[in-house]
């Protein structure tokens, strides 16, 4: 359970770093399924505006590997119920982002509901994306970083960066003027509740450290997309135990409803 304080603060900044959220067991056994050939295969490329490659693996519903168990399990459901209020929370898509040493390319600043706007969702405070460090996030290697309390601004427009679609850059330039700049360093097994009109990014990866996490994003079930076509964003969550994730032992993210880079609605935006 998130206490008040932490509720307070993420309505006030538009996040929070929860540390040891999962214990180590937990992220050693969700690394091993990260890297395993069911989620890497699945993998596409972003490229950034200097050609960089981000590189990421997504999917919809949330089943019975160990992934969808995470992303069901009790602490997961009850935290993002606290932070979006009534209503039954759905799983929106959870992605496993593979940021390789010395190659893995840069996010530009967004918002979340840059990319979810163009899917057709109308209320942003209905998500909620959720960072789970399944290994150690520095500076050194491109931790998250976050323009504090700029999720009260609403959307800002989003361009293409790259393949990416950033924010425009404007308006971002002036937001950090009044903004606190901050790096999100999180532990393996760390989690970070983000606001989907919370502007961030994160730098390439330039260390020889590689930095994987897992982001579940949820949505509650009123919250009616009408771009978007998969429906697991408005199917309830189907809630599991938190010892399910390691009772169940190693299980592999397959014939899972992956996105495929062709499919990206917002890759099919008009440039």
């Amino acid at each position: 359970m998130l206490t008040e304080s932490q509720i307070h603060a993420y309505k006030q900044d538009g996040f929070i770093h929860v540390p040891y959220f999962f214990s180590k067991e937990e992220i050693d056994l969700l690394f091993q399924v990260a890297t395993d050939d069911s989620v890497v295969n699945h993998a596409f490329d972003l490229n950034d505006q200097t050609g960089k490659k981000t590189k990421l693996t997504l999917w919809f519903t949330a089943g019975d590997d160990s992934f969808g168990l995470m992303s069901r399990c009790k602490r997961m459901v009850t935290s993002v119920q606290s932070l979006l209020g009534e209503g039954e929370v759905c799983h929106f898509h959870s992605k496993v982002m593979q940021k390789e040493p010395r190659v893995g390319g840069a996010w530009e600043w967004h918002q979340d509901y840059g990319y979810w706007y163009k899917n057709g969702f109308l209320f942003p405070e209905s998500m909620v994306s959720v960072m789970i460090a399944l290994t150690d996030a520095t500076i050194e290697n491109g931790c998250l970083q976050v323009l504090k309390g700029t999720h009260h601004m609403q959307r800002i427009e989003h361009h293409f960066a790259g393949e990416q679609q950033g924010a425009d850059m404007a308006f971002v330039e002036e937001a950090a003027k009044v903004s606190e700049l901050v790096y999100c360093e999180l532990k393996a097994g760390d989690v970070l509740f983000f606001h989907p009109n919370l502007l961030h990014r994160s730098e390439a990866n330039l260390s020889d450290n590689a930095r994987w996490s897992v982001i579940s994003a949820y949505n509650i079930a009123s919250n009616k997309p009408f771009l978007e076509k998969n429906t697991s964003c408005i199917t309830p969550i189907s809630i599991v135990p938190d010892e399910a994730i390691l009772e169940s032992g190693k299980k592999a993210v397959i014939g899972a409803d992956f996105l495929a880079k062709e499919e990206e609605i917002t890759l099919k935006i008009n440039k």
